[in-house]
């Protein structure tokens, strides 16, 4: 889940491919592997331009397919989302499952860093007993040089009995090798692994109640029922019937009766073994003094008494600084004020009235709340050099490996709001998009998780945009910007408690594969974040212009006059001028559109400090926009969706109330 599937969206867009569904009796060319592999990257250089991406079905999964040119339209390539077994955890995992358990599937090429082979073999011996044709891709092989690690290909592919082609997606290394082997499925192997005698007579048992037609060999498909998955177990009652089902459960509780741990430990014990066996005479990796230098980069980066201190650093610079003064101050001063009022608004404005003759059509490209004159100014002056500067900062983390580190470190602090490591992921990426990261969060382990993060990002999470603008707008006293944080950070913390107290669920397991720390390269962070700007100006653009139709619409009916008046008695309870009522009914479309009124109304010189200190509490734990409203009800259901929209909505006018209220007394 996830950024990759989002990327894998912009490019099938970029590329104007029709969202198609392809042919359903195609055979299909799988991409299989643990995130952070470069599965996305060899997608894209299989496929070429011939993308397109739909949810899997019955799930808001989104998986990619496309066809790879050299192979003909007959063949389906698919980017299945990252797995780390064939027992599944995260709702992407049981997605990636489904389609690998697919009769149609021809080839299945699992994708593995080649600098962690040792901990991504596993789940190649568990393909190749699940009786999957099988392709062993040692991608990131530039990488692995570098560190000096040897990997005798050709001496692995025997003793796998499959073809191993070290591959570079990045750069096309070993690409057109892979696409010689894909011209035919290659054959399958007879590997075997031994679980202990304990283990394999019960995979025996249970497998002889099997079908042998099922496209997964009935020795895997034993293996996970031993384990315990319930997909499995869902599929063995479909297929077999209750009463038949249950005496290979039978066998399975009297296995786990005689066993001191679960089959789960004793299985992927025995994984670890032969990936060890095997791996023995295939690979070398020299213990070299740039391995301990990154132990001790991860330690400097993981350790509380480093690490917050570096998040400090790393906040500072690169939200406040870079986004905060040189995106939301620097970019926006030299469009809003050299480009947009100095020149294109009066060059509008001029036009239009010249060549349009009926007002109210004038109003609506030109007029105070016109496309043109607030929309599109608001959304390429204003809000579009906050973002950009925001996906090129997360970009830049991204690709430096610098993200999972962050998350191993917050993890014990997340555990007391009901979340672990692994929702910095959203949490993170909500600072760029709410909408892009509530999608996020289905890589999320459980419901309870994925509500939890939901509602902080609802709450307390303002997108790139609105925290630019915030960041700028308070950035003449540190004061305010430090109770405004204050105030924010404090509020999603006591929400996340609440929340973790309130939904029932078990605490929350923590893992995550950590790429190596690297210098960003150029090129990735380049692509990373114009991919993310495409994505703004086809999805966030037309949101700004529809907002300013509404607002038109509104006028010419008097019900937006109607709203601002009803909203004066709420903002004047909040200590703020009248004319801001107009900024918080730009929130309920947008809340980014909102921050960017507030903007307009400090240039104006009638907002004190105070007031922009509580407007700006206020606003950021507003409601969510549009496009995250229709995203959470999507993810999470109408029911929970109102509850939380609510919830949030009262929390934002009664803190803002309080904040008021507190700061008169002392006098700020």
């Amino acid at each position: 889940m996830s950024t990759n599937a989002f990327l894998k969206m912009i490019g099938a867009v970029n590329a104007g491919e029709s969202s198609i569904e392809p042919r359903a009796d195609a055979p299909l060319v799988l991409l299989v592997g643990n995130p952070n592999v470069g599965k996305s990257a060899l997608f894209n250089k299989l496929t070429g331009q011939y993308v397109t991406v739909s949810n899997y079905p019955g799930t808001t999964v989104e998986v990619a397919h496309g066809h790879c040119p050299q192979l003909g339209h007959e063949i389906e390539i698919v980017d299945t989302p990252g797995m780390y077994s064939l027992l599944p955890i995260t709702d992407e995992e049981r997605v990636a499952s489904d389609i690998l358990f697919s009769p149609r599937v021809r080839t299945v090429i699992h994708v593995v860093d080649a600098k962690n082979i040792d901990r991504m073999l596993g789940l190649t011996l568990q393909l190749i007993e699940a009786g999957r044709p099988v392709i062993l891709s040692l991608n990131m092989m530039d990488e692995a040089r570098t560190l000096g690690i040897k990997i005798d290909h050709a001496k692995l592919s025997l003793r796998l009995g499959i073809p191993v082609i070290p591959t570079v997606s990045l750069t096309g290394e070993g690409i057109s090798e892979l696409i010689k082997h894909l011209k035919a499925p290659p054959p399958l192997s007879m590997l075997h692994i031994e679980c202990g005698s304990l283990i394999e007579q019960s995979i025996l048992d249970i497998a002889r109640h099997l079908s042998p037609a099922s496209p997964i060999a009935p020795r895997a498909r034993a293996s996970l029922l031993l384990q315990g998955d319930l997909r499995e177990r869902e599929r063995l009652v479909q297929e077999k019937g209750e009463q038949s089902a249950a005496t290979i459960l039978a066998i399975i509780a009297a296995t786990r009766a005689k066993l001191n741990h679960s089959p789960h430990y004793y299985v992927t014990l025995s994984l670890r073994t032969h990936t060890g066996q095997i791996l023995a005479d295939c690979v070398n990796k020299p213990d070299r003094a740039p391995d301990k230098f990154r132990r001790g980069l991860d330690r400097f980066c993981t350790m509380p008494l480093t690490g917050y201190p570096l998040v400090a650093l790393v906040l500072y610079f690169g939200l406040y600084q870079f986004v905060g003064q040189f995106g939301a101050g620097t970019c926006v001063n030299f469009l809003e004020n050299n480009i947009f009022q100095s020149h294109f608004i009066p060059w509008v404005t001029r036009l239009v009235d010249h060549t349009i003759p009926w007002a109210p059509l004038r109003d609506l490209l030109a007029g105070d709340y016109g496309i043109i004159t607030l929309g599109v100014r608001y959304a390429i002056a204003i809000i579009f050099p906050i973002v950009g500067a925001f996906f090129l900062f997360f970009a830049t983390l991204e690709d430096s490996g610098y993200l999972p580190r962050l998350a191993l470190l917050v993890d014990r602090g997340f555990k007391r709001i009901g979340l672990n490591g692994r929702a910095v992921i959203p949490i993170v990426l909500g600072f760029g998009c709410d909408t892009m990261a509530t999608l996020v969060t289905r890589t999320l382990e459980t419901k309870r998780e994925r509500i939890i993060c939901t509602i902080l990002l609802a709450l307390a999470i303002p997108c790139s945009a609105q925290l630019g603008v915030i960041l700028g707008l308070l950035s003449q006293s540190g004061a305010a910007l430090a109770i405004w944080a204050g105030v924010v950070l404090a509020i999603m913390l006591l929400a996340g408690w609440l929340a973790a107290k309130l939904l029932p669920g078990e605490p929350p397991m923590f893992y995550m594969e950590l790429p190596p720390l690297r210098l960003p390269t150029l090129g990735n962070v380049l692509v990373k974040t114009y991919t993310r700007m495409v994505w703004y100006f086809r999805e966030i653009l037309p949101m700004f212009i529809l907002a300013s139709l509404l607002i038109w619409v509104g006028q010419i009916t008097n019900l937006f006059q109607l709203l601002v008046h009803n909203m004066k008695p709420v903002v004047r309870a909040l200590g703020l001028p009248d004319e801001s009522a107009v900024a918080f009914l730009f929130g309920f479309f947008r809340r980014d559109y909102g921050a960017a009124g507030l903007y307009d109304l400090q240039k104006t010189g009638i907002m004190t400090v105070h007031q922009l200190t509580v407007a700006a509490i206020t606003l950021t734990l507003f409601l969510p926009c549009i496009a995250q409203f229709l995203v959470m009800q999507k993810e999470r259901g109408t029911k929970v969706t109102l509850w939380i929209s609510l919830g949030v909505l009262f929390t934002a006018f009664g803190v803002g109330y309080l904040t008021h209220i507190v700061l008169l007394l002392v006098g700020f």
